[in-house]
């Protein structure tokens, strides 16, 4: 192995696009418009064009359009809002912040997201809201989320963090990207995303025009009009060197996506006969463009094995370590005697081993020579 293996080689793909980004980034300093310059509208109507949704609100980062999402539809105070229990802290903490209930439920072992049959089971007269996780890159089997949504008059928030790109295809046989299926989707340029600046950015995505102007207010301190305010806003923005970076980047998101496809493949077919080891579960109705490549380790071993790639000069994550629930920063709102087997059981299983676009067939076959090596 010649080179060092990282989890994401944001430097490599840098230099990659150097003079595209480089010339990008000079252009935004010379006009020196840096908040809501060109760049952004920009940006911004390329996004829409990519996804087919009619509006993208930009913001300041993905915790923010989560955030934006429930001020926009009148939440109130004492609402529940359901989420899964396997997920990042920002999906469950903006609930909280805003004096919501969160909801954690079970999610399915093989795709790791939460599906109707599960939030059904959690509807309560208190219930409002559902924010299904297109988790580690591939879509919640969204049709008949949202037909549950309708009959229960839900609104559906779509974290699409981790699955920018990501295609979902209807039993008609109609697609749509993730995070324009619901009433609204959010997602994260965080930069280790799948489509990443070079800091913090996120926004959101509507097909309503409603909805679509109230979210534009609300990350502007609420304004439609300059110094004149119509409801309580906050202040979140998409600085425009960042716009003018995605701008870049977003050209390059399909190519992206296969990349990490045919990593995943590579990774799938040298894992094949390794019985402690379940490979990512594909599912028929939705694309994945591997945000992250997630195995489980069966027979308490994922602890041993993490251990042994460090060893080994070979970087790995747990995503996530610890259940919604049992994180104390939720303690007021869950039972300390709650307990979902699902998730605990993946706490103690998952493992996401590197893949990045910049990925070279060295550093993939001296990972997996390795993990082989683990298990035989």
């Amino acid at each position: 192995m010649k080179e060092s293996i990282q989890m994401v080689d944001l430097k490599t793909q840098y230099h990659h696009i150097k003079n595209e980004i480089d010339q990008a980034v000079i252009d935004c300093i010379s006009s020196t418009a840096f908040i809501n310059g060109p760049a952004v509208k920009e940006f911004q109507s390329n996004l829409e064009k990519y996804l087919g949704v009619k509006h993208v609100i930009p913001c300041a980062n993905g915790t923010d359009s989560l955030q934006i999402a429930m001020m926009a539809l009148g939440l109130q105070r004492g609402d529940e809002v359901i989420c899964p229990s396997f997920t990042y802290v920002a999906t469950a903490e903006v609930i909280g912040l805003l004096g919501l209930i969160p909801v954690m439920v079970e999610v399915d072992p093989n795709t790791f997201n939460i599906t109707a049959e599960i939030i059904e089971k959690a509807i309560t007269p208190k219930t409002k809201a559902i924010v299904p996780v297109h988790l580690y890159g591939q879509s919640c089997d969204m049709e008949p989320i949202m037909e549950l949504a309708k009959k229960y008059n839900l609104f559906v928030i779509e974290d699409n963090a981790q699955a920018i790109g990501a295609t979902y295809t209807f039993s008609n046989g109609t697609n749509a990207k993730t995070g324009t299926i619901g009433h609204i989707g959010s997602t994260s340029f965080f930069p280790s995303k799948n489509l990443g600046c070079y800091g913090d950015g996120g926004a959101l995505m509507t097909n309503d025009d409603e909805l679509a102007l109230k979210m534009r207010m609300i990350a502007n301190h609420g304004q439609e009009k300059k110094y004149y305010h119509k409801v309580l806003g906050c202040n979140s923005r998409l600085d425009t060197i960042q716009a003018a970076i995605l701008n870049i980047k977003l050209q390059y998101l399909d190519h992206y996506s296969e990349a990490r496809n045919q990593m995943a493949t590579f990774y799938d077919t040298a894992f094949a006969n390794i019985s402690d080891l379940d490979k990512p579960y594909r599912q028929t109705n939705s694309t994945h463009v591997f945000h992250q490549y997630t195995l489980k380790v069966k027979n308490g071993r994922r602890n041993d094995l993490q251990k042994f790639l460090s060893d080994n000069g070979i970087p790995s994550m747990v995503y996530y370590p610890l259940p919604l629930y049992k994180q104390e920063a939720f303690c007021n709102f869950v039972d300390s005697n709650f307990k979902l087997e699902i998730t605990e059981s993946l706490c103690e299983q998952v493992i996401s081993l590197p893949i990045h676009t910049e990925m070279n067939l060295e550093s993939m076959e001296y990972v997996c020579n390795h993990i082989k090596s683990f298990f035989n």
